[in-house]
């Protein structure tokens, strides 16, 4: 009997995608399951650069949250914290890290633990009522109601700036992002079919809306409608 051979270590291209997908993990700490009431949100500083990059990075290459294919480097992470500010800003939820317990109030001390922005919808001038929203939280804690503190707090946000609607791009298999918009006020207002290719396959997208000014009604409808004991996102 001939024994199989072993299989050969992957060269070129696929070789630098493992080496640098194996870096990215070591990037992405473990984190304890901390209680939802030990996280709280700040504004995004650029010092939180490199822990929003690796949140995001493990995105890129491993799931289709986000449809970028290429991890950001360092530079890129904070050239997209610096165009962010203002009506477009980014937050960060952050779990108080220091001695004392204490929550974190803007003074950098703490564990970045997910992310959210504003972006603009569209270049076109008539669309500047309109914004998009993005939310991404560390892989360990998913589920645990972070991702809805974001979310909640880039609408407080996006009303505050004076803005009138707020879309989400998700991927159409993404059924706990689609969740937690749904929650969060949003509906779904379409279904664009194999827009993007990731991972080999063709990907459809889920566009939702929320109409900041019915935004609380529709997720008090859809809070009623949830049976008991169903789980944060």
């Amino acid at each position: 009997m001939i024994a199989p051979r072993p299989p050969h270590p992957p060269t070129g291209f696929r070789a630098f995608w493992v080496a640098l997908t194996q870096a990215a993990l070591r990037l992405v700490p473990r984190l304890p399951s901390w209680p939802v009431d030990s996280i709280s949100i700040r504004l995004a500083q650029l010092g939180d650069a490199e822990a929003i990059r690796a949140i995001y990075n493990h995105e890129v290459m491993h799931t289709t949250s986000t449809f970028d294919l290429v991890p950001r480097s360092l530079d890129d992470q904070q050239a997209w914290l610096t165009a962010r500010s203002g009506a477009f800003a980014a937050i960060v939820a952050v779990h108080a890290s220091d001695p004392s317990g204490a929550a974190d109030l803007g003074t950098g001390i703490g564990t970045v633990v997910g992310f959210g922005a504003l972006s603009p919808y569209r270049e076109r001038a008539a669309y500047r009522t309109s914004v998009e929203n993005s939310v991404y939280v560390h892989r360990d804690l998913a589920g645990r109601g972070i991702g809805r503190q974001i979310l909640d707090s880039l609408l407080d946000v996006a009303e505050q700036s004076g803005f009138h609607s707020v879309f989400a791009r998700i991927e159409a298999a993404g059924t706990a992002s689609r969740a937690l918009h749904t929650r969060c006020g949003f509906t779904l207002v379409g279904i664009e079919r194999e827009t993007g290719r990731k991972f080999h396959r063709w990907l459809d997208v889920a566009l939702m809306q929320c109409l900041l000014h019915e935004r609380h009604k529709i997720d008090a409808q859809t809070s009623a409608a949830l049976p008991p004991g169903a789980p944060s996102l």
